[in-house]
């Protein structure tokens, strides 16, 4: 991938991140991170499933290395593999099983995001859907002390799940492409600053 595919695909994820998750409120912990430049976001150019697992174990090992005050959390963005949200699913049998022989388990969480994500039982034009709908699709990384901290900071956050169904129902279909434009838009433009 070349060094501007790589700036195009972490740019737009930061203004997807920006703009609908933090934007929206769809994660009510993203903010405070984001604020501290905690995130850690990166491109991948892998080509298949057996090299983004190389570049998931890369970036295991590199999260646990560093201090949580430097890095909270990592997005993984992999704009040339698994674009198949059928494929990617699978995939993050495969990725957990890893993070389990990793010795990750209780200490790492991954979340999915997709640009085809779908909810079992929904429709693959289900605006709700969007709530992990990616412009690439995306592995994160997450410390389970961190979600930990979160939820006890944010006593209603089994409600999360219900609010943002009703946040992207109330946005509509419409409202979610222009959401979505307005992130390539942001992309595009100088201002963007990327950390990797």
């Amino acid at each position: 991938m070349s060094s501007t595919e790589t700036l195009t695909a972490v740019a737009e994820t930061l203004a997807w991140l920006d703009r609908a998750v933090i934007g929206l409120n769809l994660c009510p912990f993203a903010r405070a991170v984001r604020v501290k430049g905690q995130i850690r976001c990166v491109a991948s150019d892998a080509r298949d499933p057996e090299a983004l697992l190389d570049a998931l174990c890369d970036e295991v090992r590199l999260l646990l290395s560093t201090d949580i005050s430097l890095c909270e959390t990592t997005l993984l963005v992999h704009p040339h593999v698994l674009g198949d949200f059928g494929d990617y699913n699978d995939f993050l049998d495969v990725a957990e099983a890893t993070l389990e022989s990793l010795g990750c388990d209780g200490v790492l969480q991954l979340a999915s995001f997709h640009p085809d994500y779908q909810f079992a039982g929904t429709d693959a034009d289900d605006v709700t859907n969007a709530t992990n709908r990616s412009p690439y699709p995306t592995l994160h990384l997450l410390r389970e002390a961190s979600i930990d901290r979160a939820v006890a900071a944010f006593p209603e956050a089994a409600d999360i799940y219900e609010v943002n169904l009703n946040t992207m129902e109330s946005l509509g279909r419409s409202g979610w492409q222009d959401l979505r434009e307005q992130c390539r838009r942001d992309a595009a433009g100088p201002a963007t600053q990327v950390k990797t």
